[in-house]
């Protein structure tokens, strides 16, 4: 039976039975109405008002649960759907909201592998023109101020060699972006020997402590989840410094039954309850790549716990593969 009829059934079974009342009891009203008539009177009413909440209540209690799940939906948690009852009249409309949930989530899956795709794609492409182009001219203009400076007059020397250290600076800082921007030593060395770079890197730069608890003898993993792994560290590193006013941090990465946890605690003030911003979608978008999980809690001791959970074996992507990475030289092992 429909939600509709539900409802006009009981208000009809409610007003039969105070007609058939009206009609055969020996109840009458009197003019001017007695106490005991308007109590009767007002006991029914409430009688009556009391069936119909209940009745709306029972019924629109599957609408109730589904307005609130489409208000707090997040296609970034995936998994999210509503029980659909046995018998109610808008067990169809929960159906029909289910399945236009799934639809959406894997749209939204496909269309972030091809955007994900397109920015790694991207990346490598900028942080190969930084190491070939920008990276080449400021060595020969690095190159041109040592000669200068070694022919130049002593006034004139000391300007020009602090114009070579800046330029010396600056060819680094290029460096450093090209390694952030397209991590070549994952791509050669692996994802061990990344995440310690990763780590080194960042505690260089940030003066922060990272303590690195790098397991050995991980299971084999494809291209795809070494990088979703290495960027969700960098990411997570970098909210750390950001955000946390940590003084350390711990990289973990372990063997689970599974697949391969990435853990990275803080000890600095908390998560509390900001909303998630850009980093932090990311990072569940990059998830949702490989059904992974991404958990973000806060620590009762202070600071913030961010979990990855990635397992080794899951089904082939529905989209097309990313574009294979442009050949390019390797870098020495100064750069790398």
């Amino acid at each position: 039976m429909s939600l509709f009829w539900r409802i006009f059934g009981l208000n009809a079974l409610v007003l039969g039975a105070a007609t058939a009342l009206l009609l055969w009891a020996p109840v009458t009203v009197s003019v001017p109405v007695v106490l005991t008539e308007a109590v009767i009177l007002l006991a029914g009413l409430a009688v009556m008002l009391v069936a119909n909440a209940a009745l709306l209540r029972i019924g629109l209690a599957p609408l109730e649960r589904l307005s609130r799940l489409m208000s707090t939906v997040d296609l970034l948690r995936p998994g999210q759907r509503l029980p659909v009852p046995d018998q109610s009249g808008v067990a169809e409309l929960i159906r029909t909201f289910n399945a236009m949930l799934e639809r959406l989530e894997t749209e939204r899956a496909t269309s972030s592998a091809r955007v994900l795709s397109a920015q790694e794609a991207e990346r490598r492409r900028i942080a190969a023109e930084l190491h070939d182009e920008v990276g080449q001219s400021l060595t020969a203009v690095l190159l041109g101020l040592k000669r200068a400076a070694d022919q130049a007059p002593e006034p004139l020397r000391e300007d020009l060699r602090q114009a070579q250290e800046i330029t010396r600076e600056s060819l680094d800082e290029v460096r450093r972006l090209a390694r952030r921007l397209r991590p070549g030593v994952l791509e050669d060395l692996g994802l061990i020997a990344a995440l310690t770079s990763l780590a080194t890197d960042f505690a260089a730069h940030t003066g922060l402590r990272v303590v690195r608890r790098l397991e050995n003898g991980l299971p084999p993993l494809d291209r795809e989840s070494e990088l979703v792994l290495y960027r969700v560290a960098q990411e997570g590193l970098t909210n750390i410094a950001r955000h946390a006013e940590a003084g350390s941090a711990v990289l973990a990465l372990r063997r689970t039954g599974g697949g391969v946890v990435l853990e990275i605690t803080d000890d600095g003030r908390g998560i509390g309850p900001a909303r998630e911003g850009a980093g932090i979608r990311g990072m569940r978008e990059r998830a949702l790549l490989l059904g992974a999980t991404l958990d973000l809690t806060a620590l009762p001791e202070g600071g913030t716990r961010l979990r990855l959970t990635v397992p080794t074996a899951r089904p082939e992507p529905d989209g097309p593969p990313p574009p294979a990475a442009p050949s390019s030289p390797p870098e020495n092992r100064k750069n790398a």
